[in-house]
């Protein structure tokens, strides 16, 4: 075993940091604050930061095929243009709800923006139950819904075979597995394959390593862990400085680091003492496993 190393390579206060995800073209890492509605791109090689605040919250962001982004921002599937700082909406979701957004997404192995939604917060974790949906953005931009009575829909991936799709619905305590037609983009036959433990606390963002395992955010937890999916064991625990973690992915010239982000909303002003880089971006090295580039959304 490599010795692991974990540092906060960004000290950005995010009320509450989402959706890492690594750009290869331009050595960054893209990520959200959700409550703070922006979209931030952090140069790994000037440690330059740069930010574009959009009109609502902004709970996902993913690289787009033909250049830019694409995001969750409120109930829609934006369009970003990072050089004019503009989101144009190419779909829109949960018209009904007016107290729903769009919580965590990802690109799936097709090309097709996968996100789901959840009763905007009271406090962290606290919120009307059963209100969110899980849905897929196809290239063509038409919207297929999946399936609702979500609490808060969250992490998200797909095996290296893409036969199976993971899912994690936070309040479940639970990650789960669907079967998943790369074709089609259908899922079916929901299975659970890790309930989380007590000291784990709330499972958040997932992100697959190049072995096949998933690595879960765990919220209130300080902490990633790194499940198998086949025999549902946890194979590791990598304990982090800050107790409000959110998610994961993998970057780095070769996808060999892990980047971690985190929250602050919701601590006290004891709790931000003592943890003091709460908000920031976390790079773990050591861990002796890579993970695969994110898939672009294809319209």
């Amino acid at each position: 075993m490599s010795s692991i190393k974990i540092e906060c390579v960004l000290r950005e206060n995010c009320r509450c940091g989402e959706s890492p995800v690594w750009e290869e073209a331009s050595s960054s890492l893209l990520f959200v604050d959700i409550p703070a509605k922006k979209v931030c791109r952090w140069d790994s090689l000037s440690k330059r930061m740069q930010q574009v605040t959009l009109d609502a919250p902004v709970s996902s962001v993913a690289l787009r095929q033909g250049g830019g982004y694409v995001a969750t921002v409120g109930t829609k599937f934006c369009a970003l243009n990072w050089e004019d700082h503009s989101a144009v909406a190419l779909a829109s979701v949960d018209e009904d709800k007016r107290n729903n957004r769009f919580n965590d997404g990802k690109v799936d192995p097709a090309g097709r923006y996968f996100a789901g939604t959840m009763a905007e917060e009271i406090a962290p974790a606290v919120l009307e139950r059963h209100q969110g949906s899980l849905y897929s953005l196809f290239p063509d931009h038409h919207v297929e819904k999946y399936f609702d009575q979500v609490d808060i829909s969250n992490g998200l991936d797909w095996s290296l075979d893409h036969k199976i799709f993971y899912y994690i619905d936070s309040l479940s305590y639970s990650v789960d597995a669907f079967d998943y037609d790369l074709q089609t983009g259908k899922i079916s036959n929901r299975r659970s394959i890790y309930k989380l433990e007590k000291e784990e606390q709330i499972p958040d963002g997932m992100c697959i390593d190049a072995e096949g395992k998933l690595w879960v955010a765990c919220y209130n937890g300080g902490r990633v862990i790194r499940l198998d999916p086949e025999t549902g064991k946890r194979l590791q625990t990598v304990k982090l400085p800050v107790v409000k973690t959110t998610s994961c992915c993998f970057g780095g010239k070769d996808y060999s680091e892990m980047y971690v982000t985190c929250a602050r909303d919701g601590m006290d002003p004891e709790g931000l003492l003592q943890q003091p880089e709460a908000g920031g971006i976390f790079k773990i090295t050591g861990l002796g496993v890579k993970g695969i580039p994110p898939y672009p959304y294809a319209g």
